[in-house]
């Protein structure tokens, strides 16, 4: 019988992967282990230090799965996760292999273990058109059109935020219907995998992690990895790629100039990303507190390793 696939999800910063590294390394010789990323951010080619990838080392001693999937210039949906997840969790059981989900992309944790709605999957030649409308016409115009169309989902939308916009005026120009009315009616039925979550009881420690990380992102060669996606030149600021936290502070940074480390701006961008990436954790942490979550786990106490691998343990001895 295929082993139950377990997530591991938590803020930003709170030590999940690496958490999952020693794991599969602790329990290699019970069983293998393969990690399926749950980041929205890590599915992009050529983006590699700011979404915090897996090493090519780290790859070769755990296979990894959900990562560089597609170009920074396409789109990748809740939707595709939950499909292509379920697929790589197939995958690995037919190896008798154990899947641990990782990351902290909570809407698609929450479409994994909830359900999708019943939406039509994304239309190139229209999201063409929206895009093309948006950089044309500005996206207040096309938030104005959804709330002529679809006044329930205008009004939980901020009036910025151009991917929810595009998708809510796409869901309804392919069916006809508003977003708002199609929501609820799930396509796939609750998942009861185990769920742990690494929740840390100090902020402080996570807001000391956020900023070390930050650091060494800078120290890695950030702004040459945004630079050279700046230089394609088939990129912009609205795409789901660049607006993803580091590379959206960056990418508005780089358009007056190099930055040199040390100068004003190399100091301001700092600022600038560390504070976006704590903005993040909060959301995350927000999230986990409304979702049920079978285990939650401090991420700064330091028996949380010892912790984890005895769930494991448990979870392997029930299923024997």
């Amino acid at each position: 019988m295929p082993l139950t696939p377990c997530i591991l999800v938590g803020p930003t910063a709170s030590g999940k992967s690496g958490l999952a590294l020693w794991l599969a390394e602790r329990l290699a010789v019970q069983v293998p282990i393969e990690i399926i990323s749950i980041d929205s951010a890590q599915v992009y080619r050529g983006m590699d230090i700011g979404t915090a990838k897996p090493s090519a080392t780290e790859r070769a001693a755990v296979p990894h799965h959900g990562i560089d999937l597609i170009d920074p210039a396409q789109s990748y949906s809740a939707a595709q996760f939950v499909q292509d997840a379920h697929a790589a969790v197939a995958d690995i059981q037919s190896r008798g292999a154990w899947p641990w989900l990782v990351g902290g992309t909570m809407l698609y944790v929450k479409a994994l273990r909830e359900g999708m709605d019943a939406l039509p999957p994304s239309d190139p030649a229209m999201r063409a058109q929206l895009e093309a409308d948006t950089q044309r016409l500005g996206i207040a115009v096309l938030y104005q059109r959804l709330q002529q169309v679809d006044p329930v989902t205008a009004q939980r939308l901020q009036a910025g935020d151009t991917q929810r916009i595009q998708r809510a005026l796409e869901v309804q120009m392919l069916t006809g219907e508003p977003l708002s009315r199609l929501q609820g009616q799930a396509t796939h039925p609750r998942l009861e995998w185990p769920t742990l979550s690494l929740e840390p009881a100090r902020r402080g420690w996570l807001h000391e992690r956020i900023a070390q990380r930050f650091d060494q992102m800078l120290e890695q060669g950030l702004v040459d990895e945004v630079q050279r996606l700046r230089s394609r030149g088939d990129l912009h600021a609205n795409l789901p790629s660049i607006r993803c936290v580091g590379y959206r502070q960056l990418w508005d940074a780089l358009a007056s100039g190099p930055l040199q480390p040390g100068s004003a701006g190399w100091r301001a961008l700092r600022e600038q990303g560390i504070a976006a990436t704590r903005q993040l954790a909060k959301r995350q942490l927000t999230w986990l507190r409304s979702m049920p979550i079978d285990t939650r786990l401090a991420a700064d106490a330091a028996d949380v390793a010892d912790q984890t691998l005895a769930l494991a343990e448990r979870l392997l001895a029930n299923h024997r």
